[in-house]
Parts: structure tokens; C-alpha cells; sequence
């Protein structure tokens, strides 16, 4: 190893350290080379006059690898500005290339002939003759009065102005500018170039003065190789000048813009500036037309370029056609006059050193900005906001008084874009920084808000966060200039939370189970585990270890809050509620961003509760135990005053489960707080009305959470009186002239689900007390300190607040008031009633009494109210199940950050609008379904309600739904699925006792199939009860009863008559398999309740929570939306089931143990439900493809050895096989599509061929199972999977024509294309493996394609015709006579002949022709060969 020299060392030890290197024979890092002399004509080696005793001294050169020819400079230079870009209009998907290819068409346009000018006629001047000896010496302050600066053609050094000026003193053309100098301004104007004078306005100045023909401005006719130079140019120039005058302005125009598109820009631009130099400004600037810029040549420029350094993406708006006008010549604008010495406002002195002379293009950022283009494009352009978030148009001309115009690379477009805004945030300066920030929470705020929808391409907030923009909020939170903070914190709020969707959960916090709410967690992404794979068990990672080894950027791509958190978000704003105590703004933006994380899921909840310090410093300084008035309406600071935003941010913590409301009551002091705030009225609370309003509205929904796990009941019983004032002065709190009345009328809401809840809580006090009593160490949740005792007195008060609301909807005044607290009102009496059942004090009569009372003071005039009618009529419109296809325009959403999507609601048409019927009749069905279940004789008064127009026409509309899963729709379709079961309840209690409601039960038997598959998690026991009492109910499948079988059997009879006779067992045993159906329908209810009872949990979960069994609820945050409860194709669950549970994959076979015991029944329960929806309930397994049909249906093939020989299987699957290959399902039947759960159909055909060669015996089923996917639209590998792999199944694959439902037709045409089938075709028939006696369909789907191959007329290549003429003559010189007039006589297929096709008695002229010339030419190329 050498070593490096040091500056101790010596000349011998350098010369010894370079003796070692060279006996070494080590690479040197820098090589000695020959580098040519340009300046000496070496340039590769071509230079002829190279001279010669350069040879023998050869320069060295040293150069070092990696090291660049030129220095670099020590200070960054400025960039370079292009002088043509700026006059392009550049696009984001614009090529280069193609640009350059453009432009620079041809070589020519690089190189060109270089010729030496001729300088034989060019006239030389010799000094004039003075008498002074010496020329005089110039001074600076003379030469401004030699001549002007404009008269001189570019730059010109002091001496040479003087001698141009002297030569004009003379009377003589100066060098090199005869003759534009000597003209006036006035023929200069005249002269100037058709193109500018259009640009100008000037285009008549041609035809005003004819006879004034002058020099060109731009050619002086110098190196034209003639004698008279100047003559022969102003003779050109003449003939260009009549030729002007000779054309109309529209045909110079149009010669002008075909000229312009073939020149080069650049060549354009030098034009115009020698124009720009021999015209006089001022003229130019006189001639300028009104309303022109004089930067109106500068077009848009889209900055599709992202910065180096900031990363932020680009947004276009789009196209505006109607707006924007369209220019064709954007590039034939003129170009903007010079800046002037008139032009200053501060004229240069003669004695300013380097100020003589002016530099426009170093003034023109003085210029005042010009007007925006209005260029019409096809194409985006970058969009650009204001400072409050506002979209500006790019033809909006703004003043600059705005502070929107920057430099830029638009400076005449107002507005930032997002890049521009990333950049600024990352300022040094401090108000930069905050003002970007604060753009940006604008935009955000108004991309939630659904403001941009329709006029920028793609999601705001998904560019933003595309660009990096969660980590550019949380380097700003932790800047520690408070301004800047408190605008990180503003836009971190307005990126996580949406202001609408809150009021909408907190207005549906009040319907039946309207406390609970989906975690808004993103939709689970299914991972790569290649990493894992053929790992054991025990090596392989959990999914907390995997979470916890993924970067920051990867959790934040998938999901923003949990990247937050795991970015410690929560310290960081527990140190700025602790330490900063900003101002009340920030302080409510930190507390709706925790609100959101809650929301998020149970472990975000628990993250923020078990954060140090957090919740103590919310609770000690918002939500104090005494605090005093503050001195103005607007506090400075709300340190030490209870807010609104605190009390709902436990609330929604309390929502994520019991434990963590528990933690809050108990550990935290809340259950001390609440007291304070609802012991006393709110104008008694210290606080300013409207936030007293709000947070003693918080305050009870706070409670009422709580009373939903039985906790905090205690509070009830001290806190009775202050709660019993409450509702006295109900009526007077909701007037209609109160200012308040919309926080009036939330807080009695919220007072009343708190007293509902209350009441749920005490109903179960008396069956806790009797399991505590027999538990005998059982885990029991203990008696709530509430009993029934307790809450039997609020009865009698609500129940005359419901008259009141009632009789008040005859009052217009009053009508909204009553419409929003019914609803709540009808839910406390379905809870009272509920729970009273329950209770050892229940008096029956006295109940039916009180019932039917109810039914007819209230329940039937609030049904038959007009106002109530009017709002039935809503139902449709309002519905979220109908209405997949809305038209308005949502907010923006992502996936990794998921909203409700509820910006706008109040002004369009939802379940949530104050027009919408859902929240009154979902409460008037739950009381329904309560009081009928009590007193059965009231249900028929209600079947107006099941018969009305509205209702009817929504439950049609309802059955025909595919509704979308999905964040947006989950929260609102959980309400709709509460009404549509609730009215399946009612027509359940009289579908059997109402002739004219059991009309309609194909009807409701249709929504609750539909309704099954759409229930969502925390529905499982609505699910249960449908599938218990209503869809396996003989009832409601009226067909089974009014001779739907016998219609069965008399359409099948029809349709044999019209099509042919069959003998496949599914013509004599549908309607006798139906009638069997409708008898067996308790026994298939419960083979499908016995597959499902793997939900078990989840129904008693969910009983738990809609029978209001508050005790044992353990949270009511629902479960994650991960799907339907029960899976679209539930109807094959059996058969799936039992095929998971007998068929092992091994080998690409199957190996198929025993059956289960009882696995016959359970599959025959299964074909038998299946028969009866595919007859009676097409439409309800609609939402299943009949590729997944004909999967599920193969598992009985698959999932043993012998269930599909079984008796009653093979009915049952004849039957089915005949519907799915009726002639109106065939053509839908696709099978290209993978079924659902499988790679691709191909492999389980595979598994299924398998499965016959091994088991089948020659059945007639399975082969014709086998045969459906062989027909010639279906991909050719089934086909080539059974002649190639498989074939030896030709055998035993015995179905005949009239056996197979499905027509030959469909085998057979379109002819066969695929040159190794064919191959495998002929194969299989000339060595005698497909034969008719085993094999009849195939044998004649063989022929047909063989046959049509052979005499094919139709041209194709050298391969394909070698084998039809091999085919051909192999054919004729068979030995099987049979076979060989098989082959060349077949006609047609025909299922009643003997063989199931036609012959020709003999080959018809063309046949015969091509026959006689293929075997011609085999004799001849034998003659050739002997």
C-alpha cells in the first residue's frame, strides 16, 4: 500500500515513494493525453494547415478523471434567462423532443454553407483631412451631444459614435446603416414590415401612401455578388411593396400567419428587435392599441416542473372553453416597446459614472404588470389561489394593491400556487411562513367542502399530501415562533377535520342508536408477505412488530392520523396547550384535531387518553371545577374557562368504550364536573350564552354516553331535580322567537337521549340483581345504582310533551320544532315500553290500556297529519340506497384520510336534510314494533302505513338498489337499513292476518333478500332476525302457495313443446323439487342459521346494543368497516362451507375425505334454496355473477366422491343446470372473468376434469357439467385441457345431444382457429380415442371443426394451408371407410339423426375440385421425388 506524501517530506523520499510506484505497476490516477489545438487547425486530426514543427513538440496535458474543463466559480451564479422561453406556452405533458423536432426540422437548420462575403463593391472612406495633428480627446460629458443614442444600430464603442456623429455633420450615410438611417420616423413607419404594421394597427399605411417606396429596413444588400447592391435590393423592395398593395388585409394576414408557422422563433424575434431599434419608441408606444399589454407576446406558462427544493405537486385547472377566448396566432403579438429615458421617473445624470447608457431589459420588472392573457387551450393550466383559499381564473385581471402578484414565472397571474406556497413556508422570514400556512388551511378547508370539484383536475388534498405536506405541518408545529405554530395548527385542523361532518354527527346523535359511529379507519389494504414466506410460524413477524418497523412515510401513506401519531404528534400538542397557552383560535383547532384522532379508532382513543399530561391539562385549564365571568364577550384567553370543544372531546373518548369512560368518571374527576355544569341553568353558568348553550348540550350527550354502559346513573338520582326543571320549561325554552333556538332545541334533544338511556340502564337493574343473585362466581356485571323505581314518574311528563309537539303541527310557526323533537320523544316512549315488559311490575291490561290509548290520541293522528304525509312523500328522494348516482358534487376524500362526506346537506336532498321522513318514521317503526309485539291486535291499524304509494314505490325502488360500500355512505345507510327493517317487522306481523298486505309480500320478501347482504357490522342481529322470521317464511314466498310449482311445470311443458323433446330429469322435476322446497323451508332456515353461527358473538354484540341492554354494551364505537356482514353469495354458503372443509388441495388434484354427518341434508337444504330463488327470486342473486354461480355449484362435484350420484342432489342440480343454461342466461354467462375468491375459472375446470376421470362413472350430470364450458366463445385452453391433458375422459363422457340442454350450435360456430386443437382434433379421430358410441357431442363438435377446417376457402398462412392440404390427404387414405365419409361428407349437426349430424350422399363440385387438386399435387411432388 502507498502512502500519501506529507509536507515533511524530502525530495529523496518523494523520488523513492515514485521508484516504488513504478516498480509497482499501479493504475495513476491521471493520464497524460494529446490534446488537439483548435486554434492551430488540429480538431481531429483534419486540420490542413496545421503547422509542422508543432509535431515534434508535443503539449502535455494532464487530465484527472472525473474532473470538469472549466473551473468552477466559487459563488453560484445567477441562472441564465432564456430570451425566447418566456414566449412559449409550455405544458406538463409537452415532449422535448418533439418541440426541438419542430422547430428544427432539418440539419440545414444547424448547419449551413459558409460562403465569404464579397467586399469588392463595398465603398472606403478615408479620414477627413483637419489640420490639427491629433484627434481631440473625448470626455463623457461631450459624447451624450455627439449622437443619439437611438441612431446608433446596436452597441458601439465612444470613438466609433463620434465618427458616425461627425459623418452625419458631413451630410454622409454612416458605415453599415445606409440607407434606413437617413430616413425620417415618418417612412420608417411606412416601411416597416407588413407583419409589425398588423401588429400595430398600421395596416393601411401601405395603401395611404403608394408612391412612397423606400430601402427595407432590414437588408442592406452587402454580399449579394453584384456590382449594385443597394439598386438590386430596392428593386426587390419594390416588387414586395406592389405585391403588399396589390393583396387585401385578409390575404396579407393569412400570408403572414403561414409564413410565421414555417420561420424559426428565434428568427422572428431578431426581426422584431431590429424593428424595435429603427423605430423610435415613442412611436411605437403612440401606435400601441388600446387595451394591449405591453407584455401581451409572454403566455402562460403551466409550472409543471417541480422544484429541486420543495417537492410540492403541481394542480391544473381545466379547460375553460367558454370563458377564455381562443388566439390562433399566440406568438404574433408585438413585442413590448423599450424602456425609454422618458419612461423614468428618476432621469440619469451625465456626471453618474455607467449610466450613460440604458438597459430596457434591466427595467422592465418596473413596468407595471400587464393585463392576463386570455389564451384559449385545451389544455391545463396551473391553478392559483388567493389568501383565503379562493380559485382566481387565469383570465382574471386583479389589482396589485392584493399583494397576489409576485415575481414569479407568471408575474401578470395573480395568485400562489401550491409549489409556490410550499416554498414560502419553508421561509426565513416569519410572515411568509405563516401567510403560506394559512393559504393552505384555506385551500384545505375549501377542498373539504367539495369547492373544486368542478373546476381542477384531481383531488386537492391528495396532491398535497402526495407532496409531502403532513410533514411539512409537523416541522411547523414545532417552529417556535408562535404566529407560525398557531398557522401550522390552523391547517393541521382544517387537513383532519371537516367542520360539516361534525354537525351531522352530532345532529343524528339523537335518533335510535345514533351515539354510535363507524371508526374512521382507511379501508385495509391487503400487503405483500413475500418477506414472511415459507417462514414457520413462530419466525414470522406480528402485524404490531411489522407497523412498528415501517418508516413514517409509509404509515402516513396509508393511514394520515396514525403517521401523526407515530410522528408524536400528541406531546407535541400537549406542550403547546401546556407551555405556549395560545390564543382561544389555536386552543379550539388542538382540540377538534384530538377530536378527530378519537374518531379514528379505539387504540387512537386510548393513545390520547394515556398521553402524559394531555387530558390533566384539558381538564385543569377547559373544563375547571370554578372559574370566574370573563370581562368581554370575546375572551383573550379561555385558559380557566369551560368550553364546549373539551366536553365533547371526552365524549367522543368515553365513545371507544367503557373502560376508557370509566377512566374519565373515575381517574380523570369528570363525573365531579358534570355537576357543576347541569346542577344550575345556563344563564346562571358565568359563561356567555351561546357557549353555555353548547356546553351543557355537550354535557348531557357526555352523560348520556355514559348511561349507555350503565355508568354514572348515580348522577341521575342527585341531579333529579335540576332535571325535572329542565323539562318542565321544555315548551317555553322553544319558542319560536328565541335567537338560540337552534342550540335551545339541541340541548332538549340531547336531554331526552340522556333520559332514554337512563331508562334502558334502570330496566336492566332487576335482571342483573336476579344474575348476581344466581351467578355462583360467574363473572356478572354489577345492578346499576338505578332501578325501574327510579324513572316510572318521567313517563307520564314526556308523554304530554309528545301531545303537545303533536297538536302543535297544525301550527305553522311551530311545525319545524315539533318535526325535530318527535322523533326523539317517540324513542323514550319505545324504551319506557320496552323495558316495562321486562319488569316483575308489569300489569298487562293496565298496559294494553295505556297502549291503545297511545295508538289513538297520538301515534294515528301524528300517521295521518298532513304535515307527516307530506313528509312520507320524501322517502324516495331522501333515501341513500336509492340515490347511488347523485348528481351534486361531493367534497374530496382519500383513502387514507376518510370522511362522511356531508359538507352541504342542509341544501340538498339526504337522510339527514330537514325534509327527510328517515328519523321520524325509524322512530315510529321502533315504537311500532315494540307496542305490537305487546298488543298484537293494534298492528293492523298501522297497514295503511306498508300500503301507502310512498312506501311502496321505495321498497320497489329499494329491491332494485346495488348500493357502494364505502366511509361516505356507511355512516347514513345504517340509519336507512334501521327504517327498512322496522317496516319488514310490521308487514311480518300482518302479512298473515291482511289480505291486502300479503299482496305485496313478494315484494317485502324481495327487500329483506336484498337487505341481508347489505346489513353492516353492528347490524349481525338484524341479520339474525330476518333470515329467523321472514326469509325462509312460507308466508312471504306467496308463489309456494297459489300454484306457483304447477306454473313451473306447465311453462316447462310449454317450452318443450316449442323447442324439442327432452329427456334431461329437470323438465318433470322442477315443480314437484319446489313444492318440496316450500315444505322443507323450516329445515333450510336452519342449516343456514347452523353455517352462520360463526357470528354468534357479533349477533349477541349487537343485540346488546339495539335492545338497549346497556350493561353488557362494551363500547359503542361500531366495528370496523371492513364489509357486509354476511357475503353476497350467502345462498352457497353450505356448499362453500363443506367444500373448505372435505377438499385438500394436493397436487393440483383433490383428495376428498369422508363426509360430515348430516353433509347430504345440508347440501340438499342448499340446492333446494338455491332452486327456489333462481325460479321465484331471480333479481335478489342478481349481485352474483354466473361464473360465481356455476363455481359454487361445482363444489358438489368437488367435495366428494359420490354426493352428486345421490338421488336428490342430482334432481336438484339437473334443475339448476337447466336454468343456468336457459337460452336468456348463456350469454351472460362469462367465463373470462375470474370467479370471486379464484385466480381464474381455468383452474378449478382443471380440478373439475381431474375430479371426472377419477370419480365420475360416465354421469350424465357431471359430463354435461364438464361439457358447458367447452362451447367455442370460451377460451381455448379448456378445450386443449381436455384433448390434451385429460383425454382420456372421451371414453366415459357419454351425454347425447338430447341429453345436453345447451344447442350444438354453440360447440360448433363459430369454425375453430386454433391450429393445435385442430391437431389434437384430428388426433383423437383418426386413432380412434373420440368415437360417437362414447362420446356423442364431441364427436360431432370434432367433425363440424375438422370438416370446416379442411375445405376452408378462406386465405391464411404457409403453416395453416400445409396442414389443411396433410389433414386433406390423410383423410382421404384412411382405412375406416366410416370415419373417412364422416370427415369429408358432414353437412350439419342434427340431434334426430343417428349420429347427431347430416351427411352429403356425395361431396358437393367444390369439395370434390380441392379435394382432386390437393391430392394432384401430392402425385406430383412423389414424380418430382422419384
Amino acid at each position: 500500500m502507498l502512502r500519501r506524501p506529507k509536507p515533511s517530506d524530502s525530495e529523496a523520499d518523494l523520488l523513492r515513494e515514485q521508484e516504488k510506484f513504478l516498480t509497482s505497476g499501479a493504475p495513476s490516477a491521471a493520464n497524460v493525453v494529446r490534446r488537439p489545438d483548435k486554434r492551430r487547425g488540429e480538431a481531429g486530426g483534419e486540420g490542413g494547415g496545421c503547422n509542422r514543427e508543432d509535431e515534434g513538440r508535443p503539449r502535455d496535458v494532464v487530465t484527472i478523471e472525473d474532473l470538469p474543463d472549466e473551473l468552477p466559480t466559487l459563488t453560484p451564479a445567477p441562472p441564465k434567462k432564456s430570451r425566447f422561453k418566456a414566449n412559449r406556452v409550455t405544458f406538463e405533458d409537452e415532449d422535448a423532443g418533439e418541440t426541438l423536432d419542430r422547430h428544427d426540422t432539418h440539419i440545414s437548420a444547424v448547419l449551413s454553407r459558409i460562403v465569404e462575403r464579397d467586399t469588392s463593391s463595398t465603398p472606403i472612406s478615408l479620414p477627413a483631412l483637419t489640420g490639427i495633428a491629433f484627434p481631440k480627446v473625448l470626455h463623457r460629458s461631450e459624447t451624450s451631444s455627439q449622437v443619439p443614442l437611438s441612431s446608433a444600430v446596436g452597441k458601439k464603442s465612444i470613438f466609433a459614435r463620434q465618427i458616425a456623429a461627425q459623418r452625419l455633420k458631413e451630410g454622409k450615410t454612416p458605415l453599415h446603416c445606409a440607407p434606413e438611417a437617413a430616413q425620417t420616423p415618418e417612412h420608417r413607419e411606412q416601411n416597416l414590415p407588413t407583419e409589425t404594421s398588423m401588429d400595430t394597427d398600421q395596416c393601411g399605411a401601405a395603401h395611404d401612401h403608394p408612391t412612397a417606396v423606400s430601402g427595407p429596413s432590414l437588408l442592406s444588400g452587402q454580399g449579394l455578388g453584384v456590382p449594385d447592391s443597394s439598386g438590386e435590393t430596392m428593386r426587390i423592395h419594390s416588387e414586395n411593396q406592389a405585391k403588399l398593395q396589390a393583396m387585401s388585409q385578409s390575404e396579407i394576414l393569412q400570408e403572414q400567419n403561414k409564413l410565421l408557422s414555417q420561420l424559426d422563433p428565434r428568427l422572428v424575434d431578431f426581426v422584431r428587435s431590429r424593428k424595435a431599434q429603427s423605430v423610435p419608441s415613442s412611436a411605437s408606444a403612440s401606435k400601441q392599441p388600446r387595451g394591449k399589454s405591453s407584455k401581451d407576446n409572454f403566455p402562460l406558462e403551466d409550472m409543471s416542473r417541480e422544484s429541486a427544493s420543495s417537492g410540492a405537486a403541481v394542480l391544473f385547472q381545466k379547460p375553460r372553453e367558454v370563458e377564455m377566448e381562443r388566439e390562433e396566432g399566440a406568438e404574433d403579438l408585438p413585442t413590448s416597446p423599450a424602456v425609454t429615458e422618458k419612461d423614468l421617473l428618476l432621469k440619469p445624470k451625465k456626471e453618474w459614472v455607467h449610466m450613460d447608457k440604458l438597459e430596457p431589459e434591466k427595467l422592465e420588472w418596473m413596468r407595471d404588470l400587464p393585463a392576463p392573457r386570455r389564451k384559449g387551450t385545451d389544455k391545463a393550466m396551473q391553478a392559483r389561489f388567493d389568501f383565503v383559499g379562493t380559485l382566481i381564473p387565469p383570465d382574471e385581471d386583479l389589482p396589485t394593491h392584493l399583494g397576489l402578484h409576485h415575481h414569479g414565472e407568471e408575474p401578470e397571474r395573480a395568485g400562489y400556487s401550491l409549489q409556490e406556497l410550499f416554498l414560502l413556508s419553508r421561509s426565513q422570514l416569519i410572515q411568509q411562513r405563516s401567510l403560506a400556512l394559512g393559504t393552505l388551511a384555506n385551500i384545505l378547508s375549501k377542498a373539504h367542502a367539495g369547492k373544486y370539484g368542478s373546476v381542477l383536475k384531481g383531488s386537492v388534498v391528495s396532491t398535497l399530501l402526495d407532496a409531502g405536506l403532513l410533514f411539512l405541518l409537523r416541522f411547523a408545529l414545532d417552529d417556535g415562533v408562535e404566529g407560525v405554530m398557531s398557522a401550522a395548527v390552523h391547517a393541521l385542523k382544517a387537513l383532519l377535520v371537516c367542520e360539516a361532518d361534525e354537525e351531522c354527527l352530532d345532529y343524528t346523535f339523537s335518533w335510535f342508536r345514533g351515539l354510535a359511529s363507524f371508526p374512521l379507519l382507511p379501508s385495509a389494504q391487503e400487503e405483500e408477505e413475500e418477506e414472511d414466506e415459507g417462514l414457520p410460524e413462530i419466525l414470522k413477524e406480528t402485524a404490531k412488530e411489522k407497523e412498528e418497523r415501517k418508516s413514517d412515510h409509509d404509515v402516513a401513506r396509508q393511514d394520515v392520523v396514525k403517521g401523526l401519531l407515530k410522528m408524536k404528534l400528541l406531546p407535541r400538542l400537549r406542550y403547546i396547550l401546556e407551555v405556549f397557552r395560545p390564543s382561544p383560535p389555536v386552543v379550539q383547532d388542538v382540540l377538534q384535531i384530538l377530536t378527530r384522532i378519537a374518531r379514528h379508532s379505539s387504540s387512537s382513543a386510548t393513545q390520547v387518553l394515556e398521553c402524559p399530561r394531555l387530558m390533566e391539562t384539558v381538564l385543569s385549564e377547559f373544563l375547571p371545577t370554578s372559574w370566574t365571568a370573563p370581562s368581554s364577550p370575546i375572551p383573550q384567553s379561555v385558559y380557566g374557562l369551560p368550553l364546549a370543544s373539551a366536553v365533547k372531546l371526552l365524549r367522543v373518548l368515553a365513545t371507544s368504550g367503557r373502560h376508557a369512560c370509566a377512566r374519565l368518571l373515575n381517574s380523570l374527576g369528570v363525573r365531579e364536573r358534570l355537576p357543576l355544569l347541569l346542577s344550575a341553568d345556563p344563564s346562571e353558568l358565568l359563561l356567555e350564552p351561546t357557549e353555555a348553550l353548547r356546553i351543557t348540550t355537550e354535557a348531557y350527550r357526555l352523560w348520556a354516553v355514559a348511561a349507555g354502559y350503565g355508568q354514572a346513573c348515580k348522577l341521575y338520582i342527585d341531579l333529579y331535580p335540576s332535571l325535572a326543571k329542565t323539562l318542565q320549561s321544555v315548551h317555553t325554552v322553544l319558542a319560536p322567537s328565541d335567537p338560540l333556538l337552534p342550540l335551545q332545541l339541541q340541548r332538549v334533544l340531547a336531554l331526552i337521549s340522556l333520559l332514554t338511556q337512563i331508562t334502558h340502564t334502570a330496566g336492566c337493574h332487576q335482571e342483573l340483581q336476579a344474575g348476581m343473585l344466581s351467578s355462583q362466581g360467574e363473572e356478572c356485571p354489577p345492578p346499576p345504582p338505578v332501578s325501574w323505581g327510579h324513572v316510572t314518574g318521567l313517563q307520564a311528563s314526556l308523554l304530554g310533551h309528545l301531545r303537545g309537539f303533536v297538536k302543535s303541527l297544525d301550527n305553522p310557526v311551530q311545525e319545524d320544532i315539533s318535526l325535530a323533537v318527535i322523533p326523539v320523544y317517540l324513542v323514550y316512549i319505545e324504551a319506557y315500553y320496552h323495558q316495562l315488559s321486562r319488569q316483575n311490575c308489569f300489569k298487562p291490561v293496565e298496559t294494553l290500556q295505556e297502549l291503545e290509548r297511545l295508538v289513538s290520541e297520538v301515534l294515528l293522528p301524528l300517521l295521518s297529519h298532513n304535515v307527516v304525509q307530506g313528509l312520507i312523500k320524501n322517502l324516495k328522494s331522501s333515501s341513500v340506497v336509492c340515490n347511488v348516482q347523485s348528481s351534486h358534487l361531493g367534497p374530496e376524500t382519500t383513502p387514507s384520510l376518510p370522511g362522511l362526506a356531508c359538507p352541504g346537506w342542509r341544501d340538498r336532498p339526504g337522510l339527514v336534510a330537514p325534509s327527510s321522513p328517515f328519523p321520524l318514521l325509524t322512530a315510529l317503526g321502533l315504537l311500532l314494533e315494540t307496542i305490537t309485539g305487546l298488543h298484537k291486535g293494534l298492528s293492523c291499524k298501522f297497514s295503511g302505513l306498508l300500503l301507502s304509494e310512498p312506501v311502496i314505490g321505495y321498497l320497489r325502488s329499494t329491491s332494485q338498489a346495488m348500493p357502494i360500500l364505502s366511509h361516505t355512505r356507511a355512516w347514513l345507510v345504517r340509519h336507512e337499513h334501521h327504517l327498512l327493517y322496522l317496516l319488514l317487522r310490521l308487514a311480518h306481523r300482518l302479512v298473515s292476518i291482511e289480505r291486502e298486505v300479503a299482496k305485496y309480500a313478494s315484494l317485502y320478501h324481495q327487500v329483506a333478500l336484498v337487505l341481508l347482504p347489505w346489513l353492516l357490522p353492528g347490524s349481525e342481529f338484524l341479520g339474525h332476525e330476518l333470515l329467523s322470521t321472514i326469509i325462509f317464511n312460507k308466508d312471504f314466498i306467496s308463489e309456494g302457495q297459489s300454484g306457483g310449482p304447477e306454473a313451473v311445470e306447465l311453462g316447462e311443458l310449454k317450452l318443450q313443446e316449442e323447442t324439442k323433446p327432452q329427456t334431461s330429469p329437470s323438465l318433470q322435476t322442477v315443480g314437484a323439487l319446489l313444492r318440496e322446497a316450500c315444505i322443507q323451508l323450516p329445515s333450510i332456515r336452519g342449516c343456514f342459521l347452523t353455517h352462520l353461527a360463526h357470528l354468534e358473538s357479533s349477533v349477541l354484540t349487537s343485540r346488546d346494543a339495539l335492545l338497549g341492554r346497556n350493561p353488557w354494551i362494551s363500547s359503542h364505537l361500531l366495528p370496523e368497516l371492513t364489509g357486509p356482514t354476511v357475503p353476497s353469495d350467502w345462498p352457497f354458503l353450505p356448499l362453500v362451507s363443506l367444500y373448505e372443509r372435505t377438499g385438500v388441495s394436493d397436487g393440483g388434484g383433490l383428495e376428498v375425505e369422508d363426509l360430515p354427518q348430516g353433509a347430504l341434508q345440508a347440501v340438499t337444504h342448499c340446492l333446494q334454496w338455491l332452486l327456489l330463488l333462481e325460479v321465484w327470486r331471480e333479481e335478489a342473486l342478481k349481485v352474483i355473477l354466473p361464473v360465481a354461480k356455476l363455481a359454487r355449484l361445482s363444489c358438489v362435484f368437488l367435495c366428494s366422491s359420490d354426493l352428486f350420484l345421490e338421488r336428490p342432489v342430482q334432481k336438484l342440480m339437473w334443475g339448476l343446470f337447466r336454468l343456468l343454461t336457459r337460452r336468456s342466461k348463456l350469454d351472460s354467462l362469462d367465463l373470462n372473468v375470474p370467479p370471486p375468491g379464484l385466480a381464474s375459472f381455468q383452474d378449478l375446470y382443471s380440478a373439475l376434469l381431474t375430479q371426472y376421470e377419477a370419480v365420475s362413472f360416465g354421469d350424465r350430470l357431471f359430463g354435461s357439467w364438464v361439457l358447458l364450458p367447452l362451447q367455442r366463445r370460451y377460451s381455448a385452453i379448456m378445450r386443449l385441457a381436455v384433448f390434451g391433458e385429460h383425454v382420456g375422459m372421451l371414453r366415459s363422457l357419454g351425454v347425447t345431444l338430447e341429453q345436453l340442454s345447451i344447442p350444438i350450435e354453440r360447440f360448433t360456430s363459430p369454425p375453430e382457429d386454433s391450429l393445435p386443437l385442430l391437431h389434437l382434433y384430428f388426433r383423437s379421430l383418426v386413432t380412434g380415442t373420440l368415437k360417437p358410441r362414447w362420446c356423442p357431442v364431441l364427436y360431432v363438435v370434432t367433425l363440424s371443426h375438422v370438416n370446416a377446417f379442411i375445405f376452408s376457402q378462406d386465405a391464411a398462412a404457409q403453416e395453416v394451408e400445409a396442414a389443411r392440404h396433410s389433414m386433406l390427404r390423410k383423410i382421404y387414405y384412411l382405412t375406416d371407410e366410416v370415419l373417412r365419409n364422416h370427415l369429408l361428407l358432414f353437412r350439419l349437426p342434427q340431434q334426430r339423426s343417428e349420429f347427431g349430424f347430416d351427411l352429403y350422399e356425395q361431396l358437393p363440385p367444390n369439395r370434390a375440385k380441392r379435394l382432386e387438386s390437393v391430392l394432384r399435387q401430392q402425385d406430383s411432388s412423389d414424380d418430382k421425388g422419384h
